[in-house]
């Protein structure tokens, strides 16, 4: 059953009525999480929130492309992974198919993907069109952090092609697009906000420091990967981050999830410089 959550006090309440649902299956273990590298850093602040709230938890989080922690999650080798892009149809049919789940995302955070240059670089915009072009250009002039990747997923998605149908080039992570951009002239950078979105790390800072963030141009009008665009969703590769997960029963993946959810979930969330989902209307399992 869904309900909305109305808050962390109601929840715990609700929970506590659960008799038939132990304590430690969800306050006390191990558990893996899958997660692409570009919300790897989100994905990590949460899992240390949780430790620390639940301290006979060990939480280990494992960066692997989207894609194929979708794989590990139907082969039943990960009971959570964290996604940005939407399943189509045929790989919802064959995740309710083969969890015997209904597929309801539990969507935790507002990220973003966005388009950076050299600090020095002309530029000042770039529009929907370019984008397009530059993805069937022999030029290559985008660059991603590789293949299967989910910022390359998400912009193959948001423009309805596939990511094998465009034509781009590729340096290993995103810190490593940022850190190398001003080696290739000419040529843009296309990496996760969350890669450099927290406001009081040191490292962000740095990289946020070697590279300025392209607005994108929608019909005339140039909008910025900002907080409040993010939860508007008007800037147009804002994407939403949710985790899957093969676990039925409320155990240690369904009560991270829910602890993402909740507002202490939700605050890590805005720590890490992400719009928090609990603007949005949504809806969570209870069990």
């Amino acid at each position: 059953m869904r309900i909305k959550v109305f808050g962390f006090l109601i929840l715990m309440a609700a929970l506590s009525c659960k008799k038939s649902l132990p304590i430690e299956e969800y306050h006390k273990g191990n558990l893996t999480i899958l997660t692409d590298a570009s919300f790897e850093s989100v994905t990590q602040a949460l899992a240390d929130g949780y430790m620390m709230t639940y301290p006979d938890t060990k939480i280990n989080v494992e960066t692997k492309k989207e894609d194929h922690a979708f794989m590990d999650l139907l082969q039943r080798k990960a009971k959570i992974i964290v996604m940005s892009r939407d399943l189509n149809g045929e790989e919802i049919k064959e995740y309710e198919r083969v969890m015997d789940l209904e597929y309801r995302p539990d969507r935790f955070a507002a990220d973003a993907v966005v388009f950076v240059v050299p600090k020095d670089s002309p530029l000042q915009s770039i529009s929907m069109d370019e984008i397009i072009d530059a993805l069937h250009s022999e030029e290559k002039k985008l660059i991603f952090d590789g293949t299967n990747s989910s910022n390359l997923n998400f912009v193959a998605q948001k423009i309805n092609k596939k990511p094998s149908d465009l034509k781009f080039s590729i340096l290993s992570g995103n810190e490593n697009v940022i850190q190398n951009l001003e080696k290739y002239p000419g040529k843009i950078g296309v990496v996760a906000l969350n890669s450099f979105s927290r406001p009081y790390s040191k490292e962000a800072e740095e990289l946020r420091n070697k590279v300025k963030i392209l607005p994108v141009t929608v019909k005339g009008k140039s909008i910025s990967p900002e907080i409040l665009n993010l939860a508007n969703m008007s800037y147009p590769f804002t994407r939403t981050l949710y985790f899957l997960t093969s676990e039925a029963n409320f155990n240690m993946a369904n009560g991270f999830i829910r602890f993402s959810c909740t507002h202490i979930g939700q605050m890590i969330v805005q720590k890490e410089g992400l719009q928090k989902y609990n603007l949005y209307q949504r809806e969570v399992k209870m069990y």
